[in-house]
């Protein structure tokens, strides 16, 4: 293996075994704690099918990982990420049974341009009835440090805008990497964050199933192009005493998988523009590909969990 396919912990070889998800539509399902994937095109059909478990099909539920949505982003190859943001909207009305709530994964705008924190809050507002949990990406808090995001979004969160969550069995944590990103930089939780982390999941049982949702990867994706974290390894070690982690992330613009023992890492695409494969070229940023085939680059992802069945469904769903 060369030189190229080998740096940053991703080979070219493991790239493109990951990226036969992103073709196909992917629905995630959590079930009894771990974490599978079905295509899209059994995604009807998967959620028609009897759930099993603590309270039959209320034994489970639905929530939707969407990421990076760089509202104000105005080049190609889509200078209206409005607009697929809408598309991808109404995928998610579409589904049924619908979701109890959104995952958003950071990126809401673009360099935090004027009205974008308006118009995320406006698209997103009333699309779940359990509404949408948010992370900041590097892009909502270049301007601020996070001031506008924290004052729009951060109810209910701690420290920067950490926070945690149950539902129905499944415990789920955001975390926050961007404050002290730079570009080209790894992503850093801190300190103060890592403290918080390691308390909130001290009084949890090792079989509880653990969902945690962040901007940039907690895993070595590329760490030559700063996709990684560089403290990630701390708080993954708080973790790796659970039966079932899930892991989900922004920030790269494409589906990629890893599973470490009973941990699985997902990266997941954005709605506005895609990036390149890890090592393809200079370095990240939009991806030149024809306008009219942008949308097969785009897309969202449902998660599905059903208590005591089958594992978590996970599907990846692209707009073109």
């Amino acid at each position: 293996m060369s030189k190229d396919e080998s740096a940053g912990g991703t080979s070219r070889r493991d790239f493109m075994k990951c990226m036969a998800w992103a073709g196909t539509g992917l629905v995630w399902t959590l079930a009894g704690g771990v974490l599978s994937s079905k295509a899209l095109a059994g995604l009807q059909a998967a959620a028609n099918a009897p759930r099993t478990g603590s309270g039959g099909r209320g034994g489970g539920f639905r929530f939707v990982q969407i990421s990076d949505t760089h509202i104000g982003f105005e080049k190609d190859p889509n200078k209206d990420p409005v607009a697929t943001l809408q598309e991808s909207i109404a995928r998610i009305r579409a589904l049924s049974p619908a979701p109890d709530f959104l995952i958003h994964t950071g990126d809401l705008t673009h360099a935090q341009k004027a009205g974008g924190f308006d118009t995320v809050a406006q698209l997103l507002g009333g699309v779940a009835s359990g509404g949408t949990f948010f992370v900041p990406g590097e892009h909502d808090v270049f301007g601020d440090g996070g001031k506008e995001y924290l004052a729009r979004f951060g109810k209910g969160t701690q420290g920067d805008g950490w926070r945690s969550f149950d539902h129905q069995g499944v415990h789920f944590i955001g975390l926050v990497n961007v404050l002290q990103f730079k570009s080209g930089g790894m992503g850093m939780l801190g300190p103060e964050q890592l403290e918080w982390l390691e308390k909130d999941l001290k009084e949890l049982s090792s079989s509880t199933p653990v969902v945690v949702y962040t901007h940039i990867p907690l895993w070595a994706v590329y760490p030559a192009w700063g996709w990684t974290t560089a403290d990630a390894q701390q708080a993954l070690g708080f973790l790796n005493r659970f039966g079932s982690v899930t892991v989900l992330n922004g920030h790269i613009h494409q589906v990629l998988q890893k599973v470490e023992g009973h941990m699985t890492f997902h990266t997941a695409m954005s709605t506005a523009f895609p990036q390149p494969a890890p090592g393809q070229g200079p370095g990240p940023g939009p991806l030149k590909v024809p306008t009219e085939e942008v949308r097969r680059f785009l897309g969202l992802r449902s998660v599905t969990y059903t208590a005591g069945s089958e594992p978590l469904a996970i599907v990846d769903s692209t707009l073109g």
